[in-house]
């Protein structure tokens, strides 16, 4: 557990951890008008609808937990941005020892700092709360833990129209599919926490540098405002050469997982969710019927780089089952070395060729 407070915390100079919470409390979207009997129902039926896909997940994918099942835990929205609050300080910590070289700072910068940011971090969470369905949390323990957000989901399902049952099942199959993927590959938590912080090792503090980014974003700020098609991100502004290289492994990484859970969601679907084709035309048209501004702000946080990883994961993963079958396209979970690269994500060939028949030869 990171201990609270400056003293024991580095970070807390540049993020006022106890202000971000309160403020993703504050400024986070109310929920659905559920009666205390109807919460308390849908609680126990996310569990039970988590449970039934994790055996249809089990059967589809031919993955095998390995260890006890960490299970799954029903939240509300301030619950989440609590979690992500957790998980971002366990990342921003040894950054922050790395650019303060363990050394305080003045009294007035870290409490000026630390609650800029405090309430820009928590304003982002509050607004990623109320839209959020589901997350496996990988940051605060081992193998991690399931979260389902049961205001957004009966939101949600009850805006679509969809029938309960179907539509929680459905939203518990991508969700059961990350937990198993961590679950089932033992070395995978770890390499994604090792490429994480190989991310915060290649930061630099050259002054040059950092102006350089923050120009940097500056210009995807207008570039998302001006044109919703751009893929500018102020994602952009943490990124340097050396960071941009772990960059394309991580979303690499992320984009496989992603798209092997829209692989396998859109697999079971269709034997065990009777209006799943109704559900993802209606979920479809409500991702891409966003507002204006709604499109801005996920350019600027990121988002809509997720939904591409959606869309081009489920391909990847698709077309190499689709040749090679799913017990081979499993190799991916080898190690690190058989996981696609990059490039590979839009050239499936180029991964069965280098994982899968230049290692037979």
């Amino acid at each position: 557990m990171v201990k609270s407070g400056y003293g024991g915390d580095m970070s807390q100079q540049f993020v006022d951890w106890d202000l971000a919470t309160a403020t993703a409390a504050a400024l986070g979207r109310t929920g659905p008008q559920v009666s205390y009997d109807e919460a308390v129902e849908v609680v126990a039926d996310l569990r039970q609808r988590a449970d039934e896909a994790a055996r249809h997940v089990l059967d589809y994918t031919m993955l095998r937990p390995v260890g006890p099942d960490p299970g799954v835990r029903v939240v509300d929205r301030r619950d989440w941005a609590e979690a992500n609050i957790q998980g971002l300080r366990r990342v921003i910590t040894p950054l922050a020892e790395r650019l303060t070289g363990g050394r305080p700072p003045g009294p007035l910068a870290t409490a000026i700092g630390g609650r800029v940011t405090g309430v820009q971090a928590g304003t982002v969470l509050a607004y990623l709360s109320g839209r959020v369905l589901g997350q496996y949390e990988v940051f605060s323990s081992d193998p991690g833990q399931l979260l389902l957000v049961a205001p957004n989901i009966v939101d949600v399902e009850r805006k679509l129209g969809a029938d309960p049952r179907d539509f929680r099942l459905w939203v518990c199959l991508h969700e059961v599919t990350h937990r198993t993927q961590f679950t089932a590959v033992p070395w995978l938590r770890g390499h994604f926490l090792g490429e994480v912080q190989a991310f915060v090792d290649a930061a630099q503090i050259d002054r040059e540098q950092l102006l350089e980014r923050l120009r940097h974003g500056a210009w995807a700020l207008a570039e998302a405002v001006r044109n919703p098609d751009s893929r500018a991100s102020v994602l952009d502004l943490v990124q340097t050469p050396a960071q941009r290289r772990v960059l394309d492994r991580l979303t690499a990484l992320m984009t496989l997982l992603e798209g092997h859970a829209e692989f396998v969601m859109d697999g079971v679907g269709p034997e065990v969710v009777p209006s799943v084709d109704t559900i993802r035309a209606s979920f479809n048209r409500r991702r891409e019927a966003a507002n204006p501004l709604e499109r801005v702000l996920r350019k600027l946080l990121g988002i809509e780089v997720k939904l591409r990883q959606y869309a081009e994961g489920r391909k990847f993963v698709h077309s190499v089952v689709e040749r090679v079958g799913m017990a081979e396209f499993n190799r991916v979970w080898q190690s690190p070395l058989t996981l696609p690269r990059l490039s590979e994500l839009t050239e499936p060939d180029a991964w069965i060729n280098r994982v899968l028949r230049d290692n037979a030869a």
